[in-house]
């Protein structure tokens, strides 16, 4: 094995994730990595006791937060003895740097640092054991000032391996979760910082690497200084230029054979996986392709050439004689077998005299299926077909050193061998009977004639040809001149070529398939078209290029002169959004409901809401003010809460003219306090009979639930939820929060098309009558509006003048009601059916003064951790292995016991070790009844009593280690105060927390805190704005806290003194996402109860603890906190449909808070400051001020992902300096769609296809429209896609009216009724050219229309078929939407006037389009109703 394999071998990495590296690529970043000393004992004493030779080390491997995903390669420091351990300070010293450069520039990509303890056990095997690990940020959200970035840092270690990053209950922010444990008193210290010097040696090192400066690096030279650190000012080696001449390619047994085996072998493949070939069609090979690049061992050098092979029987047909000859020489010596030859010279100008650097061969064949020429591929030009590419061949050469020129001839390879290309190679015949030297042709061999060129130059230039930034700047400097002639190329560089330069693109190259994994590679810089391919040959003359049979391979890019960039002058700007109105947005609040309507949904049949007496709930109006008292709902006997919510109609508004579409079955999503997000099975529409409705806005629809089979039932209609609001479900004092929800929130629902899973509007209804006040229920109906919000394209039109930067459109913001659901609301009280302690009771942490005084949480007991504090001084003895995991590692007699009994405690392993004993006592009986069983049992009890006696010296050694921490653990609980805070999201809960120095000498304590949400409130207006909000009197104290710069702050105190030290705790993480979509699933049950605690997904409670610390490093008091959050208010919600992969730019105006109506424009008053903050630190936020009097404009910018990815985040809004409670709250979803660009006329046809792919298994699907009446889809109804399928669905799209809009497309299951995919069509649509006008003039309110007439006459010699289509079928109909007339002939049209309902006027458009569909005039008739 030479140095090539042996380096390649060791150098596999493992790539990132796909999705990550679908995404675009960033420029690459370097950084250097210095390990410096590990403080603290990370290494149990109990380990070293156990393990002999003991050595310490670190790991380190790059790992994605995003998707759970190592990858890299891990990289290991020396390993240090572990008896620095002993030595006070504790430290092992490491001072060893890494290096790597990465383009996944991205705060999800860290480097997961790991302690392991390395050691022998008594047995002499080698044991490694991982005593913690860290998380290491790369790249921060936040930008850092290069001096802050090079400084030192500290790295925190958490218990366990990092194999605990994979589970998925560790989201991130990782270092915040609950289930990560940090090593008291444990870092790492690290220094990291960029590394630009190894930008140069980019194209040597591959991405993702973790390597050492004492690594050998294949091309760069050993390094001058005494550290040997080769990468901290990496030297290149000076490259040699390599000529490769008369390549030949020998395939066994012929090259005709074997190419018709290989068609064959893809041809089954290809229908055993069941994609098949295309109506007569056939398969053949289309190219013959040869990549060819410079290999270090760890990656390519340099882009591999591409170059195109043909076969000798075509050479023969070739223009040039003296390259005929060559062949003819060459050929000789191969017996006859043809061969595939290469017609250029390949030239490989960065090599290097290095064992480890080789010139890799790969053989790939380009295959393609020709469509059939019937009737349908009429749509597929001659040209095109199915491509796919396979790599078949490779091999590898490393050049014998002090070689200069000769022959070689190299045995080919393939089969499952590991590959520079990382791919799979069509397999090697077998040859299990075949001798060695057979074995070396069968799979082919290549030669070629080889040449060292020393007339070229051998220094390194100053920056090597494939570094990057090398490659940066040959992408921009032109081979020519644009107006003047061609810049000659240097003689020296020219090769030998006996044909001129052809095109830059092969055919294969034009009609490839994108879903094959192979031209990814060799064509990521090609362009598609053969229009693009002149600029883009000219940028990239060799890089990425596929070279054709006459391309010059020779040919460099040649390094011009270029003056120095000057930096542009910026001028004043302010980047403009159109603003999206808050007061634009309705809040859809309930309404009274009318006695018509009463009366229809009494007579419907609905179920009655009963109390807990089984009489019927009192119902309240909606119009009733609510007198909300706290003191009523305390006293309230039945304190158990069961909220009922009853879907009862739909009904649909009078606006709605008859085109519009109306769902046949819908389901509903809202979330209520902190339960699951809820989504109601669908519900079918079911008209009511004509008779029983009163006027255009009664009651039509009500709801059915559907059953299992499809069909419905009548005589139970409506759908029912009930949640149970009990003792049992609340938290200790989280009543009071309750009550305070139904009085102040809104809940908000979601109405969604059962059938196309688009969203029909949103409701919002008021929840504050659900408060009993002492009566035994309540219910309160609703008639809601129904309202969804659709806001168009930001459309900017540029001025003339174009200093002033061009005006912006003002954005369209359509508000629509949809239509009015009616809903019922109750309460039902019961009686606490089992008494749980302390549940009605709130807690003494009301108070806003904390006191350390007499407070104490040691309730007596074990040292060792049993599960929670007791109220009785009562401990039950339990085995040492049970309570401490640590110590049950350690015993040798509890490992093998726990070997068989993984799972203590269930009942299965109970009976289990039962059976066990009785075998056990069997056996032990039996062997006293033999002769030789005495024999037998002395050793085994002398065995079990020696691992006895070495467990007890065990566990005396753990003990007397762990006495000492234990009792100071337990100690410390003397001096600690818990307190419970109830917090919302954005609101800053605010406490002050009396501390007193227990000591009779002064001391200055540190105040330490490990949450990064509490803080110590430092400036004293801040104090004094939040003690008159609270209404405390406590003495305030200026310049209370001694601050140095990064560190904790620090208190003086003096003997016996008492003080009150001020905290703000204030969160803006909302913790995990609700899913805003989700398919409407079936359900047999008529009413879901939701109300089980464990059902709850209220955010996990969260954990704070503040360290008053002295001087001398005692602590002195401990604060825990325990924070429950709470549900917040939202009083707006935003929904936005974006394309995928984009940035969404919206800015909201917010409501005039503070302006007096009437005021000018500009007049100087009261300018509250606003703040703003989002629960997604990953959106960018901002509320810039303009002037005084002026709009508010809240600006967001919002990365959207991969369809259908729905983000949803938060914005807090704050109008006072110190952000202490929001004033609006807004939800914000963000739904990613794939985009498509419609560029349309008004009224005429426009057709587009899109491709369908198929899932894992056979779906009935249909295509459902936003907009029906302008979108029409071929398939029209349901039908089968295929698994693994494509297929295209064909778009119709004739917009009524001209502007920019979007039209949502879903394909959607409809058996599951699931989404399947998802379209966002943006409709760029024009005004067609209006020819006629006319003018009328109607009454409103005869209730009559208008019949009227116009004539058109057919401009054409021939008969002619028209259509007639209208952006108003509400207003105008036709009397026939077809008509046929002849040449020069005229033709009446019937139209018909619809009566109007209002005065104004409006304008109607008559299109009259040919039979394809196309515009032939437009006509313009302005309607007066008067």
């Amino acid at each position: 094995m030479n140095d090539w394999h042996r380096v390649f071998a060791q150098s596999t990495l493992v790539p990132p994730h796909p999705q990550r590296a679908r995404q675009l690529l960033k420029e690459s970043t370097a950084f250097q990595c210095v390990l410096k000393w590990l403080d603290g004992p990370p290494v149990k004493q109990g380990v070293l006791e156990v393990l002999s030779e003991a050595e310490c080390h670190l790991r380190v491997s790059l790992f994605d937060v995003t998707y759970r995903h190592f990858f890299g390669r891990t990289w290991k420091t020396s390993a240090r003895p572990t008896q620095q351990l002993s030595r006070q300070p504790a430290r092992i010293v490491f001072n060893e740097p890494f290096y790597l450069h990465t383009s996944l520039n991205h705060p999800d990509i860290v480097a997961v640092v790991e302690v392991v303890t390395e050691g022998r056990t008594q047995d002499g095997t080698l044991q490694s054991l991982s005593c913690g690990f860290g998380i290491l940020r790369i790249f921060s959200s936040k930008p850092e000032s290069p001096t802050s970035a090079s400084q030192d840092k500290r790295l925190r270690l958490y218990h366990g391996t990092p194999r605990a990053l994979l589970h998925p209950l560790l989201q991130d922010p990782m270092e915040q979760n609950k289930h990560m444990t940090l090593i008291e008193s444990c870092s790492l210290l690290y220094t990291l910082r960029p590394h630009p010097p190894l930008e140069p040696a980019f194209h040597l090192v591959p991405p993702n690497l973790l390597v050492s400066g004492l690594q050998r690096i294949p091309g760069l030279l050993p390094a001058h200084s005494e550290t040997g650190d080769t990468l901290r000012k990496p030297r290149l080696q000076k490259p040699i230029t390599w000529h490769l001449d008369d390549l030949f390619f020998t395939l066994y047994p012929s090259l005709e054979k074997f190419e018709e085996g290989l068609v064959e072998l893809l041809t089954c493949d290809h229908l055993q996986e069941g994609g098949g070939l295309l109506d007569g069609g056939t398969l053949e090979v289309l190219e013959r392709r040869l990549h060819v690049g410079v290999h270090n061992g760890l990656g390519f050098v340099r882009r591999p050439q591409v170059v195109v092979l043909v076969p000798e029987v075509d050479v023969a047909m070739t223009r040039s004689a003296s390259f005929s000859r060559r062949v003819g020489s060459s050929s000789r010596t191969r017996s006859g077998n043809q061969a595939l030859v290469l017609r250029s010279r390949l030239r490989l100008p960065e090599m290097v005299q290095h064992p480890a650097f080789a010139v890799v061969f790969q053989l790939e064949y380009v295959f393609s299926s020709l469509v059939a020429a019937d009737g349908s591929a009429a749509a597929v030009s001659s040209s095109s077909s199915l491509a796919c590419m396979r790599m078949v061949r490779w091999a590898v050469w490393s050049p014998v050193p002090d070689a200069h020129t000769g022959r070689v001839t190299l045995p080919l390879q393939g089969g499952t061998l590991h590959n520079p290309l990382h791919c799979l190679v069509y397999r090697v015949p077998s040859a299990s009977m075949s001798s060695e030297e057979v074995k070396k042709v069968e799979s082919g061999t290549v030669q070629f004639q080889f040449s060292l060129n020393w007339e070229e130059p051998l220094d390194a230039p100053t920056e090597h040809a494939s570094s990057p930034k090398a490659a940066r700047r040959s992408c921009r400097r032109p081979l020519s001149s644009p107006s003047g002639p061609p810049v000659p190329v240097p003689q020296g560089l020219a090769a030998t070529q006996d044909s001129p330069v052809g095109p830059g693109l092969s055919l294969s190259q034009l009609v490839t398939s994108p879903q094959s994994p192979a031209p990814c590679r060799s064509a990521r810089a090609t362009p598609r078209s053969p229009e693009d391919s002149q600029p883009q040959a000219q940028e990239f003359p060799l890089e990425g290029r596929i070279s054709h049979l006459e391309a010059d391979l020779s040919q460099t890019p040649l390094v011009l002169e270029r003056p120095v960039a000057e930096h542009l002058q910026e001028l004043p700007f302010t980047p403009l959004h159109a603003p999206i109105v808050v007061g634009a947005q309705p809040r859809s609040l309930g309404s009274q409901l009318s006695r018509a309507t009463m009366v229809l949904l009494q007579s419907s049949g609905f179920p009655e809401i009963l109390d807990a007496s089984k009489r019927p709930a009192e119902a309240v109006s909606p119009a009733d003010p609510v007198h909300f008292s706290p003191q009523k709902e305390d006293a309230d006997c039945l304190q158990s809460n069961e909220i009922v919510l009853q879907f009862l109609a739909f009904s649909r508004v009078a606006q709605n003219h008859r085109g519009t579409p109306w769902p046949k079955a819908v389901y509903f999503t809202f979330q209520f306090y902190r339960f699951p997000p809820a989504t109601t099975p669908r519900l079918q529409l079911v008209e009511l009979a004509g008779p029983g409705k009163t006027g255009p806005d009664a009651l039509s629809h009500v709801l059915v639930p559907i059953s299992e089979g499809g069909s419905f039932d009548t005589g139970s209609p409506g759908f029912q939820l009930r949640y149970m609001v009990d003792p049992g479900f609340l938290k200790p004092g989280e009543q009071r929060w309750f009550l305070h929800y139904l009085a102040v929130q809104t809940l908000q629902i979601d109405v969604w098309d059962g059938d196309s899973l688009l969203l029909v509007g949103s409701a919002a209804v008021q929840m504050k009558h659900l408060l009993r006040q002492g009566r035994p229920a309540v219910q309160v109906s609703h008639e809601l509006e129904v309202v969804v919000t659709e806001y168009e394209q930001d459309m900017s039109v540029v001025s003339g003048d174009v200093t002033r930067f061009g005006s912006i459109k003002p954005i369209g913001v359509h508000t629509v009601v949809k239509g009015r659901l009616h809903l019922t609301l109750a309460n039902v009280g019961h009686t606490c059916e089992r008494t749980v302690r302390g549940s009605s009771l709130l807690p003494p942490s009301r108070s806003r003064v904390i006191s350390n005084d007499g407070a104490s949480c040691f309730f007596g007991g074990s040292l060792l951790p049993g599960g929670g504090p007791r109220r009785k001084n009562v401990v039950q003895a339990q085995k040492l292995a049970d309570v401490d995991s640590e110590l049950a590692a350690m015993l040798l007699t509890h490992m093998r016991g726990s070997q068989g009994l993984q799972g203590a405690g269930c009942e299965a392993d109970a009976v289990r070790r039962r059976k066990l004993e009785r075998m056990r006592s069997v056996r032990l009986q039996e062997s006293r009844g033999e002769p030789g069983g005495r024999r037998t049992r002395v050793p085994a009890q002398q065995s079990v009593r020696t691992q006895h006696s070495r467990d007890l010296q065990v566990i005396d050694a753990y003990r007397e280690r762990t006495k000492a921490e234990s009792i100071a653990s337990v100690l410390s609980l003397a001096i600690t105060t818990q307190h419970t805070l109830y917090a919302t999201l954005g609101t800053a809960e605010f406490f002050e927390f009396a501390l007193k120095n227990p000591h009779n000498t002064q001391h200055t304590v540190t105040i330490e805190i490990d949450n990064p949400e509490l803080s110590v409130i430092l400036d004293s207006q801040e104090w004094r704005y939040f003690k008159d909000a609270a209404g405390l009197h406590t003495p305030l104290e200026e310049d209370m806290f001694h601050l140095r710069s990064g560190l904790a702050p620090q208190l003086y105190l003096r003997p016996r003194e008492t003080t009150h030290v001020p905290f703000k705790y204030q969160s803006f993480s909302a913790g995990p996402p609700a899913p805003a979509q989700a398919s409407a699933e079936r359900s047999s049950e008529r009413g879901t109860s939701a109300g089980l605690p464990w059902k709850s997904t209220a955010t996990s409670t969260k954990h704070a603890k503040v360290l008053f610390r002295a001087s001398s490093g005692k602590l002195i008091a401990v604060l825990r906190l325990t924070v429950e959050p709470q549900p917040h208010v939202v009083d707006q919600i935003f929904r936005f449909y974006h394309p995928e992969l984009t940035f969404l730019k919206k800015a909201i105006r917010l409501p005039p808070w503070h302006t007096l109506p009437g005021a000018p424009v500009g007049m100087p008053g009261e300018d509250l400051p606003i703040h703003v903050r989002c629960s997604d630190p990953n959106v960018l936020c901002e509320a810039q001020s303009v002037g005084p009097g002026e709009p508010r404009d809240v600006f967001l910018k919002v990365a959207s992902g991969p369809s259908p990815e729905i983000k949803d985040f938060f914005v807090v809004i704050y109008a006072d300096r110190w952000l202490a409670a929001p004033v609006q709250t807004w939800q914000v979803f963000l739904h990613s769609l794939q985009r498509v660009d419609v560029s349309c006329v008004a009224g005429q046809l426009s057709r587009l296809s899109l491709v369908l792919r198929g899932t894992q298994t056979v779906r009935k699907v249909r295509a459902f429209a936003s907009h029906p009446q302008e979108l029409q889809t071929d398939p029209t109804g349901t039908f089968v896609l295929p698994p693994h399928g494509v297929q295209d669905l064909h778009v119709a799209v004739r917009p009524r009216r001209a502007g920019s809009r979007f039209i949502h497309l879903n394909l959607v299951d409809v058996d599951y009724h699931q989404l399947v995919a998802s379209w966002l069509l943006c409709l760029s649509c024009r005004q067609p050219l209006i020819s006629k006008a006319f003018e009328i003039t109607m009454a409103v309110g005869d209730g009559k229309g208008t019949n009227k007439r116009i004539t058109y006459t057919n401009p054409y010699p021939s008969r002619r078929t028209y259509r007639l289509y209208s952006d108003h079928p509400d207003l105008l109909q036709f009397k026939e939407d077809t008509f046929q007339v002849g040449g020069g002939e005229t033709y009446t049209i019937g139209l018909w006037f619809a009566p109007g309902t209002r005065a104004g006027q409006e304008e109607i458009l008559i299109y009259i389009n040919d039979h394809e569909d196309k515009n032939e005039e437009t006509f313009c008739v302005k309607v007066i109703y008067q």
